[in-house]
């Protein structure tokens, strides 16, 4: 089996339920992001796709906060130095970790223990799944330090949770809203109290890590590719995938436990 990159900048685990528990660890500066977290965020995420006894990945924050963006001493007075190549050079590493995160087709649960702001809330919205503490606020900031609201994905993603009109007015303002608020306009799937974020987070990425990986996977990849396609175009890209689908072991075991009168036991292939 391969070996997996072991991070410096944050926690992780590997539980024997099959979830993955990535928790940023910065509380004192609200888990804000230094070059080096994203660097190891990207390449881990690119890693899971490889490791198999993880099917299902839970990232969370320590402290108050579940991540404040990028770190204001750490990267953004440090990127004033850069040309333009250098800047792109940052820029890419930002959109390579949402990239990785959507192309992992395993299901990634948010498990949004307090504040979540500017890249912290364009990780959450790359994640399949958020579970938001109660009263928490999620900010897309960037307008308001003079970046677009274009950023690490977010004008692509926010805009299929919440409608064009709604996050034209998030993006541009950099406005909060709260737990309660994101999820009646459909950004969040879940508000809980503070302390039962995580163990939340965790019982929806068990159920899903004892789900059939391989067909969530390609459900994960089709939700992202139908997006932006016809309705005809679904439909052919939705027969192929349950083709290949009905020739996993994971098929054929749902229809044994029927017959049987038991519950599934799944393995992902």
């Amino acid at each position: 089996m391969e070996s997996m990159p072991a991070p410096r900048s944050f926690r992780y685990e590997e539980r024997d339920d099959g979830v993955a528990v990535i928790t940023l660890d910065r509380p004192e500066k609200l888990n804000a992001l230094t070059f080096e977290v994203y660097a190891e965020l990207r390449d881990l995420f690119a890693a899971l796709g490889r490791r198999e006894p993880v099917r299902a990945v839970v990232i969370t924050g320590s402290g108050r906060a579940f991540c404040t963006g990028g770190d204001v001493h750490a990267i953004i007075g440090e990127l004033f130095s850069r040309d333009t190549a250098g800047l792109l050079e940052f820029t890419r590493m930002t959109c390579d970790l949402v990239r990785n995160m959507r192309r992992l087709r395993k299901p990634v649960v948010a498990a949004l223990n307090g504040t979540t702001a500017g890249a912290g809330a364009a990780i959450a919205l790359a994640a399949d799944l958020r579970i938001a503490a109660a009263g928490s606020k999620i900010h897309f900031l960037f307008t308001r330090v003079g970046l677009a609201g274009a950023d690490m994905g977010a004008a692509h993603l926010l805009p299929r949770y919440v409608g064009l009109a709604k996050a034209t007015e998030l993006l541009m303002f950099g406005d909060g809203v709260t737990a309660e608020e994101a999820q009646a306009m459909g950004l969040h799937n879940l508000v809980v109290p503070a302390d039962e974020v995580l163990d939340r987070a965790i019982e929806w990425a068990a159920r899903l890590a004892a789900g059939p990986t391989f067909a969530l996977g390609v459900t994960k990849e089709l939700l992202d590719e139908e997006q932006d396609g016809s309705l005809f175009a679904a439909l052919d890209n939705e027969a192929r995938a349950q083709a290949m689908c009905m020739q996993t072991r994971d098929f054929r075991e749902a229809y044994d436990a029927f017959v049987e009168k038991r519950p599934p036991r799944f393995t992902g292939r």
